[in-house]
């Protein structure tokens, strides 16, 4: 029997899976640690962890995997790796972590990407990079140039969270051109790093890592690093992507009009097309999908709302640390609409739907003589639900035509409200799947190493649950989303 074995690297935690590549039945799974992984913010508005926390978490899920299923470490076929998109890891000539990994919800680059955005041309920008250089990673290693020279002479290769986890694997630095494209390195247009971006932030190419395809042997497991994980050496890496592409991927969502959402640390829509979309805002932002090919283009729109578990969690603190079924149960006996409160969960960083403006979480319209805890849960749910909603406005103004998605039944999908409220306030049917990161990069292992076909990657995986919108449920959330966005508008003014 052989095995690949899938890695999704979140920031809240590491996440694993065993997979049977004869039957595509998902074996085990593991999470690691048991409590979500510190996040440190030493200036309000940024976000770092230390990647080297990753890599023991790595460890230390391939061990529970280990305990729920016994298996040789040889018979590992191949390894995938998923990861937390945006972040930047910076390391030396001998592969030694030089600062924390700025992480994706991190804010401190937001003005050099404006600033970027404007001098560049907003026009040149958006036809070329398909996006503004934002907050993404070339914006986070500029500020590393700005502000830490010292450590930026010392930076041999930057990277991704993903590159940095195979890096510990294979020994060998590398990217993908989908990982390239999300650290707004691409160049559309020419399907080659921007050299007029690189030129700007006066980045030498030389610290960028080497290419290898998404798909296919990308390095192989050091006997160093098979002694750690107790696995075979030689294994290979055989694919890697940003967590929200690779979950798209995991959902079978390849194709052009085929959309995915989560609803976990942060709120995704990402819909997949074969053509050049962008918001002139840059709200929403444009990637190279993980099946794109220079002869069939496939780019993933992604639409990213921060404040999603977080909000959740916080909800959660704050009403004496339920259960989460037990705040999807209280939530459910509030009315619809929270009779008048709403959340705009807005308080994890600049959020790209905004413009990139960190306006914090607000609450408004509450009554100390109506709103109970069930209504603040409630009011939480919905609120998530509406940004998403908002998001998935600008994608449609951009032409782009969502009527189903595709999600794990995990997270915030495993709320029957939360289900309820998005299928009716967005009018998609949406589609619930037994799968998640890890087992999506297990799957892809496997086309990576020649095991099977893309067709019969998704053997295994079953559709759970099917929601339909509801036509009175569809006029009722539209009226109660109408009063949310009238308020949003006073909020962003």
């Amino acid at each position: 029997m052989k095995y690949t074995i899938g890695y999704d690297i979140g920031s809240s935690s590491v996440k694993a899976a065993l997979l049977d590549t004869e039957t595509g039945k998902c074996l085990a799974t593991a999470i690691s640690p048991s409590q979500e992984m510190p996040m440190q913010a030493p200036v309000a508005g940024w976000a770092e962890q230390d990647p080297e926390m990753w890599w023991k978490e790595i460890q230390n899920a391939t061990k529970k995997l280990q305990q729920q299923h016994s298996f040789k470490g040889d018979a590992v076929a191949a390894i995938g790796i998923a990861y937390q998109m945006h972040g930047l890891v910076c390391v030396d000539a001998a592969q030694q972590v030089l600062r924390p990994s700025i992480i994706w919800c991190d804010s401190r680059a937001v003005e050099i990407g404006n600033e970027a955005f404007n001098s560049l041309g907003q026009n040149w920008s958006l036809q070329y990079l398909l996006n503004s250089p934002g907050n993404f990673t070339a914006s986070k290693l500029r500020w590393v140039q700005q502000y830490e020279p010292e450590v930026y002479k010392k930076i041999h290769k930057i990277m991704l969270p993903g590159d940095f986890i195979a890096m510990r694997l294979t020994g060998e630095a590398a990217t993908t051109v989908s990982g390239l494209s999300e650290g707004i390195f691409w160049d559309f247009s020419g399907r080659q790093v921007s050299q007029v971006l690189l030129k700007h932030y006066n980045i030498d190419e030389s610290l960028l890592s080497a290419i290898v395809p998404t798909f296919g042997v990308q390095g192989r497991v050091t006997p160093e690093a098979a002694a750690l994980l107790g696995l075979a050496p030689g294994i290979p890496v055989t694919y890697r992507a940003g967590d929200q592409p690779n979950n798209a991927f995991s959902l079978n969502v390849l194709q052009p009009g085929e959309a995915a959402t989560t609803a976990g640390t942060s709120g995704v829509v990402y819909a997949v097309h074969d053509h050049i979309a962008f918001d002139q805002q840059s709200r929403v932002n444009t990637f190279v999908h993980v099946n794109d090919t220079p002869e069939a283009a496939r780019n993933g729109v992604l639409m990213c709302l921060n404040g999603t578990g977080i909000l959740n969690s916080w909800l959660r603190q704050v009403s004496g640390n339920l259960a989460y079924d037990e705040m999807n149960a209280l939530a459910a006996k509030a009315p619809a609409g929270a009779r008048g409160l709403h959340i705009y969960p807005f308080g994890n960083g600049a959020e790209r739907i905004l413009a990139n403006k960190d306006t914090g979480a607000v609450f408004t319209d509450i009554n100390f003589n109506i709103h109970s805890r069930e209504h603040l849960l409630r009011a939480g749910q919905e609120g998530i639900v509406f940004a998403l909603k908002y998001g998935m406005d600008i994608m449609t103004d951009m032409g782009l035509d969502i009527h189903r998605v595709r999600a794990g039944k995990a997270n915030m999908f495993l709320s029957p409200l939360f289900r309820e409220v998005f299928a009716n306030t967005a009018n998609v049917v949406i589609e619930l799947y037994n799968t998640d990161g890890a087992q999506g990069a297990a799957r892809a292992a496997g086309i990576g190493a020649g095991l099977y076909t893309e067709k019969e990657a998704f053997r295994g995986m079953e559709c759970l649950a099917t929601i339909e919108p509801d036509a009175a449920l569809q006029q009722q959330y539209g009226e109660i989303y109408q009063g949310w966005l009238n308020g949003l508008q006073n909020i962003i003014k």
